[in-house]
């Protein structure tokens, strides 16, 4: 509930530090005195939308601080801690406005936008004025207020959420079975590429070898010409050869004195150089004993490395990732039918949830056929005693016509009603008079109160246009629901403002540069003088206060 507002720089209050209490608080005060001015600052801490004119003339901003008891608000606990906003203590909802007309909200002292403020002000707080109702003309409340007092507010969150489920399930259905003809071309074709590379039959490094090969082949004469004058070079050329010049000049240092260390360093190297020329020669002619220049080799290799290329080409990618290509056909290809199982598993899950939804749609449903009529009773009794006579009220069950599983259930809820004989029964949002609709929310939330997540409710001039015994009774309800949580209402009526637990008095204080409006919490006394003055006017009687001790302690019996 509501314990604190304090308001600071607003309009024409200066400075205002207020301590509120359960129960049913009445505000009073003179035309003109600013009897709205808390309720419209309440407002802004709950996200209504403002302008630089409420800035108090010669300040630089407007500061509203209202604070919270959330231990009667679970909803709003939750809300906070979903959004790490939680406090150990009370919870602070504060609003600055500049002169300049910027504005920044705060929950328990984290900025946040004023969606958020709106947001959680709508679990704490319900305002109802002649001109604004701010949650009794959305269809969502009627369905919200209804599954209240029947005790399906927990059966109607499994209802959503199982048609949240379903949607889901059915949004991924829908887009992998869209793109199923697309998926079914696709494994063909990489089924049919994948045969391709398996009867290719490509190697580790076969590639590698068969272009070297086919190099070697296409060079075979150049290649072999070149190997034979090698060898003719080395070992056969009967004019000079290199193996008979190292053996000469071997022959040759072997005469002479072998002492003389250069001399047989010099013969090792040639010795050396010896081994190794004869060995090349080894080696060039196997060469050119295996070489094989057989033509049809050739053909073979040229056929076989375009087919390679060929395949390249196709997957545009290089001749050398032709290997791995194959694996990368296989993971796709598992993909696909990974696809295929997910489509099967989809749909045994999207029967399983709507099967689901039904069976709680239908129970959500029940609880609310059986709690409509008499919930419809309760209130049509009420606005009768409302100044109402002939009024009638109903709650119209609509099925729904969709096929979709709608998150509200199986039928839209709207409550219904008539303010006087003889009229056809209309949605509340058609009810043309703001003191009909006030009245009948007043009665609803009488009869709701116990149920009610919104444990703080507040009524700006609701009696307005009423008077007489209608207005006793309007200040007996208000005070009932008061007894259940916490009720601030404003009010031009003494019977209104004598049912009150507190009574808070709104004034102007006049000071020789302006004028600030005041608020006072009176004392017995003090208010059983308002309400005489409610009354009579100014000038109060013996009779005008004994009719409103009369009328005050008469409350409290």
């Amino acid at each position: 509930m509501l314990v604190h507002l304090s308001v600071h720089n607003y309009a024409i209050v200066e400075h205002l530090d207020l301590e509120l209490d359960r129960g049913m608080s009445v505000i009073t005060g003179e035309t003109g005195a600013g009897k709205s001015i808390m309720l419209d600052a309440l407002g802004l801490t709950l996200g209504d939308r403002a302008d630089n004119g409420v800035v108090r003339p010669g300040a630089d901003k407007a500061d509203i601080l209202a604070t919270f008891d959330l231990v009667d608000i679970p909803e709003a606990s939750a809300w906070l801690a979903e959004r790490d906003l939680e406090n150990d203590g009370p919870c602070i909802l504060r609003r600055v406005i500049t002169s300049e007309g910027r504005s920044r909200g705060y929950i328990n002292g984290t900025p946040c936008p004023l969606g958020d403020l709106k947001a959680l002000g709508e679990l704490l707080i319900d305002i109802h004025s002649q001109h604004e109702h701010q949650s009794l003309l959305k269809t969502d409340t009627h369905r919200r207020l209804l599954d209240e007092y029947a005790g399906a507010t927990d059966l109607a969150r499994q209802v959503q959420l199982a048609a949240q489920r379903w949607r889901q399930t059915r949004q991924e259905l829908e887009r992998l079975s869209n793109s199923g003809d697309e998926q079914r071309a696709r494994h063909q074709l990489l089924s049919y590429q994948l045969e391709e590379l398996e009867n290719l039959g490509l190697g580790d490094n076969e590639l590698e070898d068969l272009e070297q090969e086919h190099k070697n082949l296409t060079n075979a004469e150049t290649l072999l010409g070149i190997c034979r004058q090698v060898v003719e070079q080395c070992s056969e050329s009967d004019s000079g050869n290199v193996l008979n010049a190292l053996t000469a000049s071997l022959n040759r240092l072997s005469s002479v004195n072998s002492s003389i260390g250069a001399l047989g360093e010099a013969s090792s190297l040639l010795t050396s150089a010896q081994i190794q020329v004869e060995e090349a020669v080894g080696e060039l002619n196997r060469f050119l004993d295996n070489f094989d220049a057989d033509p049809s080799r050739l053909q073979y290799l040229e056929e076989r490395l375009d087919a390679i290329y060929t395949l390249a080409r196709k997957h545009r990618i290089q001749p050398t990732e032709v290997a791995q290509m194959q694996q990368k056909l296989l993971d796709e290809i598992e993909t696909l039918n990974a696809n295929d199982e997910s489509i099967e598993r989809l749909s045994e899950e999207l029967s399983s949830y709507a099967r689901h939804y039904q069976e709680k749609a239908r129970e959500l449903s029940d609880l609310r056929h059986q709690a409509s009529g008499s919930l419809a009773s309760a209130v049509e009794q009420e606005i009768q005693r409302l100044g109402m006579p002939g009024g009638r009220f109903t709650i119209e069950l609509r099925p729904n016509s969709s096929n979709e599983l709608l998150p509200n259930g199986l039928e839209q809820v709207e409550l219904l009603v008539s303010a006087n004989p003889g009229q056809p029964l209309k949605a509340l949002a058609k009810v043309a008079s703001g003191g009909e609709l006030s009245r009948i929310s007043l009665a609803i939330q009488v009869i709701t109160a116990q149920t009610s997540r919104v444990p703080t409710l507040v009524f700006d001039e609701v009696d307005v246009g009423i008077g007489g015994p209608t207005a006793e009774i309007v200040g007996q309800l208000l005070r009932r629901l008061g007894e259940r949580g916490q009720v601030l209402t404003v009010t031009h009526l003494p019977q209104v403002a004598a049912q009150g637990h507190q009574h808070l008095f709104v004034h102007k204080v006049r000071g020789e540069d302006a004028t600030r409006t005041a608020v006072s919490k009176l004392s017995k006394n003090h208010r059983v003088e308002e309400v005489a003055r409610m009354l009579g006017g100014i000038d109060l009687t013996k009779e005008s206060l004994a009719h409103a001790r009369k009328m005050v302690v008469a409350a409290k019996a």
